[in-house]
């Protein structure tokens, strides 16, 4: 079943690149009394995801920062040590973006996101959104149609609907 609208984010352990190496992030915990904006894509260092996707999170970060947005996540079923490098890459963990890893697509699933691309070596991987939630509860959501497009769930348009 896909998440919409109203709808409370389920819990869910993410990883990430510390300072003595891979660590959890229990997502629930991370979204308790707070406004973040969690964008899901297909894959680090993929075409549309880093031409497109990433770089329009980090052109309106400073409008998220205005509407007292805590937090920008982007989550991707990849493991921590490719979005930590993809992060830093990017510009995005310098810009303030936070890059957390759904390495076995737990959260994807149990958001209703993941599909399967074999011809293009992705299984279980996240199809292209964006939300905006405040404590952990779902007030907008902007699902692709296509993983190649960037156009709803962009940063632009995400913005512009909170």
């Amino acid at each position: 079943m896909t998440i919409s609208v109203g709808d409370s984010l389920p819990n869910a352990t993410l990883l990430r690149i510390g300072a003595e190496g891979p660590e959890t992030v229990d997502l629930e915990a991370k979204l308790k009394g707070r406004k973040v904006v969690i964008f899901g894509l297909p894959g680090a260092y993929t075409r549309t995801c880093s031409s497109a996707h990433v770089p329009s999170f980090i052109r309106t970060k400073a409008g998220f920062d205005a509407k007292s947005v805590d937090e920008i996540i982007c989550v991707s079923v990849n493991d921590p040590f490719v979005m930590n490098a993809w992060g830093e890459s990017s510009g995005a963990t310098a810009a303030g973006l936070s890059f957390l890893a759904d390495a076995g697509a737990e959260f994807t699933k149990a958001v209703g996101m993941n599909f399967t691309a074999p011809a293009v070596g992705f299984y279980d991987r996240s199809v292209r959104y964006a939300l905006f939630a405040e404590d952990g509860v779902v007030k907008v959501l902007h699902r692709e149609e296509s993983p190649g497009l960037c156009e709803a769930s962009a940063g632009e348009a995400l913005l512009a609907a909170i």
